[in-house]
């Protein structure tokens, strides 16, 4: 399998993505750690997963960066959305004054996305910033969250309102870990990968409908080459608007719809890809209503989505706290909410100005354009 590395070029610094697929040696360890070695700031490491993770990747990944000569420490955190809290962010802070941890420490998140997120919100925060790594071991995690320094935790009012920019050292996506990932958790991650092609490449999106049964079958060498297509195109937008004050708002693409499903059912109970997947579709139909999409469109990514087992239905979610949700968004500027519609696939902006009635028709039901 061809092993792919690109780098992301942000204000702070530039950075590395190393896309591989390791093989685990005779005693069928899998090395996550020789690639980041040379990005560890210091001799002091902090390796921070969850109770899922931690059973397969751990006690081999702290083996093999203490041979490497550095003193680690591990933080287990509970899983899931519902522990992206201030209450998790507090237990990597006790375990870092607890070992004495000083500015020139290292920070590894290894799990998914809301471990990345938490930890480089830790990261940011403590001493006011100290260097972190990425392993993300999700694809959802590998080809989103764990590229662009955007950090955090949530709120009751709100999903991600509490964070920090802060870029990774370096990010390591191992297609190897895939086969620890249950099929739930690697449909959600493929929802951000349709989310590139509708807002930046169809060509992409018919790439996807292509290789859809080797994708699904986790092909190894397919998966590389989707994620590292994937990550290509969140690059390109990071190093053009690292802090989303323009083009990189286009990544939020369904997920303005999305936190209102995630808050409303309670995080975790919806995974964030499954809600992203509707929060798309919904996006998808307003666009329709607004004169701006073919109907058949939205035929035809519900297709795929559908192909790749995401959800493409809301749940039952009130208009007036739909909307009232959507208020709290972070893309609400001077009062107004702003959305990523499509002007057609491949073709996201990003606007205030649109028809609320449409947006309360989009939020009453899309049932009937599936």
């Amino acid at each position: 399998m061809m092993n792919h590395e690109l780098i992301v070029h942000t204000q702070s610094h530039d950075y590395p993505i190393y896309i591989v697929a390791s093989k685990k040696d005779a005693q069928g360890v899998l090395d996550l750690a020789s690639p980041i070695i040379p990005f560890i700031k210091g001799r002091w490491v902090l390796v921070v997963t969850n109770e899922v993770v931690a059973p397969f990747y751990l006690a081999d990944f702290e083996s093999l960066l203490k041979k490497a000569g550095l003193t680690v420490a591990a933080c287990i955190l509970p899983d899931g959305e519902s522990h992206k809290n201030q209450d998790s962010i507090n237990r990597i802070y006790d375990v870092l004054f607890e070992h004495r941890f000083s500015r020139d420490c290292t920070l590894i998140a290894l799990g998914g996305g809301v471990i990345g997120d938490m930890v480089g919100f830790a990261a940011a925060s403590f001493m006011r910033g100290v260097n972190f790594i990425q392993v993300p071991t999700t694809l959802l995690a590998q080809v989103d969250s764990s590229v662009g320094g955007k950090t955090g935790i949530n709120h009751p009012c709100g999903k991600n309102m509490i964070g920090a920019f802060w870029q990774p050292m370096a990010v390591l996506a191992d297609m190897t870990t895939f086969d620890t990932l249950p099929a739930r958790e690697f449909a959600a991650g493929l929802a951000e990968v349709v989310k590139y092609a509708l807002i930046l490449d169809e060509g992409f999106l018919t790439w996807l409908e292509e290789h859809g049964d080797a994708i699904n079958a986790r092909d190894g060498s397919v998966l590389a080459e989707m994620v590292f297509r994937s990550c290509q195109f969140k690059a390109e937008v990071v190093a053009a608007d690292e802090r989303e004050s323009g083009v990189r708002a286009l990544l939020n693409f369904g997920h303005t719809f999305a936190h209102v499903i995630e808050t409303h059912q309670g995080y975790g109970v919806w995974l964030h890809g499954e809600a992203v997947a509707v929060g798309m579709m919904q996006a998808l139909v307003m666009s329709h209503k607004l004169g701006l999409v073919e109907r058949h469109s939205i035929t035809r990514v519900a297709g795929l989505l559908r192909r790749f087992g995401l959800p493409v239905k809301p749940p039952a979610i009130d208009v007036n706290e739909a909307l009232d949700l959507m208020g709290h968004d972070k893309k609400v500027q001077s009062g107004k909410l702003r959305l990523v519609l499509l002007e057609g696939i491949g073709k996201g902006f990003v606007t205030a100005d649109f028809d609320r009635q449409s947006l309360i028709e989009t939020l009453m039901s899309i049932d009937e354009y599936l």
